[in-house]
């Protein structure tokens, strides 16, 4: 007995150019597959936006409340922020925190393993998905489900568990939001499917809800989930209903009465997408509520389409856009990492020969809406419908025709739309398998081969920033942001020279890109070319007037310049825009201290001390400060006080030596300079410090050790040689007096 008509078995399925296995291996097969694409990945670095959303994602410390994941965005700042992206992911971030707590700290290898082993996870579920939407729901009478196209559904599998595109989701830690998002979609649809187990068109109002809980949890991994609500409706309404919508449009346009409608309402099926409807909207609700009723604020340089005033213009770019994503599905060969900044020119006329590609695609789009409507054959219409329903659906939130996205493209997207993808092409497989009887097998073979060849070696891009963002550069050589990237890693990496070549492309190819222009300015000042830095952060200060940073580089390099009132000001400028900036503080206090206005340099560094309890250098440049001023009670005080926050310090306990000393406190000052030589021993200033200490003391013998030490690590010490000489003097004038 069957629950459904048993009618959906495809004609083509058994022509398919595989080996017929069972549930159980056509499963290991599946994740064996999806495992070798990626697992070359699995010991890669935290890389791109894992800085961000983990390293500096503080909501992945234990010690953070666990409170904060659902207060707080996917990036870790507060929803209520205007700088906050809205992306509301508790549960992903969930993920990332337990794996935090596994590996007792931030080491990527657990990152990185449990994205592939959910690709594997979702991949075999696929088998599952595609056998409903390919051969039906079918039940034998026991009600365990039949998989009328088992070839079929395993094929679309694989191609789903090779796809290259899927390496950004799977590869960059960061795409395990659109992993958990994907596996419980695919939950929620399957549970959807469960509802009409029963037979005879009955379905349980339980596994609905339980389909919409399950919807719910993939939108608290990634805001895409909530469009498995819309593959339910479809499904119900094709498959379940058995609608043929060519022939309902085709009797409403000849004013005929329609069987097939009276069959809706009496199956229930207002009922169900009325829950769905219901469902989805409090769903829908709840996130706008959480998301602070506003939507986030994107720049031009993330999406410059949708910035085009002209709305023919906005219209064609997204249509352009979207053939570039269809492209990156049928074609996975030219792979970003970052889309945005140039890489994809605006079309801004009817004679920029790009406007061929959305033409085209919507000609492959018509043939095939042609072909899923009108088609005689019932496997084929249900087929390619359902993979254009799957293709279509889910893309939706990134299409720009509800709100604006903050990208051009993002690969990580496609990894749910690219189900439909791989369902079409298994279907145009089997196809041409019918009627093309020779080298099948192969040229099957070769296609899947050229995908996890694909996969592995774009996985292997992903290993490292190095690696990936030198990778992105031939495919996007206008991508502003590209040169970016690869100028930081390798600046970051000591390779300077180098470095300034890219950031100076990023400037020519965006002149506006302020963080290239302060980062370009940061390696000039370090190499002196103290001009053209001040005319760089200058510039940028103009472009972003909030540029914090930008302020506080172009106030050193002004004090470089001796410009100091200038210098002031854009410091000041700087914490005015950041009110905490413990960093800019200390540098005020050192422009202060060398206009000989002591109490204000204090007074900064206290600033930068409260800000940041562990800034060594303005611990100690206070200490040294109130030493030189001879305030040398206080200066011990400051150092005591800092030693209890930064215990191991060797440069504080330097300073604090220094001003024990000069109180004649021996002994207590001998222990903090054999502290700091015992963390760092090869301190020329040191050990001749604490030889003074020893000459004063009258402990020549340990004083004369030091000097001779000091003198080996840095013969050209100042002074040190001037006392080591005063010391065998006296040393041989005892030694007289003596003898």
């Amino acid at each position: 007995n069957l629950s459904l008509d048993s009618d959906y078995s495809p004609y083509w399925d058994h022509h398919i150019p595989l080996p017929k296995l069972g549930p159980v291996h056509s499963r290991l097969v599946t994740a064996f597959v999806a495992l070798i694409c990626f697992i070359n990945g699995y010991d890669g670095d935290f890389v791109f936006d894992d800085s961000e959303a983990i390293i500096n994602n503080k909501d992945l410390n234990p010690d953070t409340p666990l409170s904060n994941i659902w207060k707080n965005d996917f990036w870790g700042s507060n929803l209520s922020s205007n700088s906050s992206h809205k992306s509301y992911r508790p549960l992903t971030v969930l993920t990332f925190r337990i794996n935090y707590l596994l590996a007792g700290g931030l080491h990527p290898i657990g990152f990185h393993v449990l994205n592939v082993a959910l690709h594997c996870v979702i991949s075999v579920l696929m088998i599952d998905v595609f056998a409903i939407l390919i051969g039906g729901l079918v039940h034998d009478g026991r009600g365990v489900k039949l998989n009328l196209s088992p070839k079929a559904s395993f094929l679309a599998a694989l191609f789903f568990a090779a796809h290259p595109v899927h390496t950004e989701s799977v590869a960059g830690i960061v795409g395990r939001a659109d992993l958990l998002c994907a596996l419980f979609f695919q939950l929620s649809f399957l549970v959807y499917c469960k509802a009409f187990q029963g037979g005879d068109k009955k379905f349980s109002v339980l596994w609905i809800f339980s389909s919409i809980l399950l919807c719910a949890v993939a939108m608290l991994c990634k805001e895409q989930g909530i469009t498995v609500l819309g593959v339910n409706a479809a499904f119900d309404i094709l498959m379940v209903c058995n609608l043929n919508i060519y022939e309902l449009a085709h009797r409403l346009l000849s004013r005929r009465k329609s069987a097939d409608v009276s069959d809706l309402f009496t199956g229930g099926l207002l009922m169900r997408l009325a829950l769905l409807f219901l469902g989805g909207s409090f769903l829908l609700y709840a996130r706008w509520r959480i998301m602070g009723t506003g939507p986030p604020s994107f720049t031009e340089v993330d999406n410059p389409a949708s910035f085009a005033e002209n709305v023919i213009l906005r219209i064609v770019n997204y249509n352009y856009y979207y053939s570039l994503n269809a492209w990156l599905l049928l074609c996975p060969w030219w792979l970003c990492f970052d889309w945005s900044m140039g890489c994809v020119p605006l079309i801004k006329s009817a004679t920029d020969w790009r406007i061929v590609w959305p033409l085209l695609l919507w000609c492959c789009l018509m043939g095939l809406v042609y072909q899923a409507l009108c088609s005689q054959d019932s496997n084929k219409r249900r087929t390619l419908t359902f993979g254009l329903v799957l293709l279509v659906i889910p893309f939706l939130p990134a299409s720009n025709l509800f709100f604006r996205v903050g990208f051009v493209i993002a690969e990580r997207v496609l990894y749910l739309s690219s189900a439909g993808y791989c369902l079409i092409l298994a279907y145009a497989v089997g196809y041409c398998s019918c009627h093309w009887k020779k080298h099948k097998v192969l040229a099957t073979l070769t296609l899947l081969c050229v995908n996890v060849a694909r996969s592995a070696q774009r996985s292997q891009h992903w290993r490292s920033e190095q690696s990936l963002f030198t990778s992105a550069v031939s495919v996007c050589p206008l991508n502003a942001k590209v040169h970016y990237n690869v100028g930081k890693n390798l600046a970051d990496r000591g390779n300077q020279s180098a470095a300034i070549k890219y950031y100076r492309e990023a400037v020519r190819l965006h002149p506006k890109y302020v963080h290239a222009m302060n980062n370009l300015g940061n390696i000039l000042k370090e190499r002196n070319e103290l001009k053209e830095a001040e005319e760089l952060l200058s510039s940028a200060v103009h472009i972003q007037p909030d540029f914090a940073a930008a302020w506080m580089n172009l106030g050193i390099v002004q004090n470089s310049l001796k410009k100091l009132d200038e210098a002031e000001q854009s410091y000041r400028n700087a914490i005015r825009f950041r009110k905490k900036y413990p960093d800019c503080y200390y540098n005020l206090g050192r422009l202060y201290a060398d206009l000989n206005r002591s109490i204000d340099a204090l007074n900064a560094w206290r600033n930068a001390t409260i800000l940041k309890p562990d800034h060594s250098l303005a611990w100690n440049n206070m200490v040294i400060l109130l030493d030189n001023t001879g305030n040398l009670a206080q200066a011990e005080l400051i150092g005591k006080e800092a030693l209890k926050i930064l215990p191991k310090d060797h440069t504080i306990m330097f300073s604090l030596a220094n001003v024990l000393g000069k109180q004649e406190k021996y002994k207590e000052s001998e222990g903090f300079f054999l502290n700091a030589l015992k963390i760092n021993p090869n301190v020329a200033s040191c050990h001749g410090n604490l030889a003074v200490l020893y000459h004063r003391w009258g402990k020549l013998d340990l004083a004369k050790r030091h000097y001779e030490l000091s003198l080996r690590l840095d013969p050209s010490a100042p002074g040190t040689k001037e006392n080591y000489n005063m010391l065998k003097r006296k040393l041989e004038q005892r030694q007289r007096t003596v003898g």
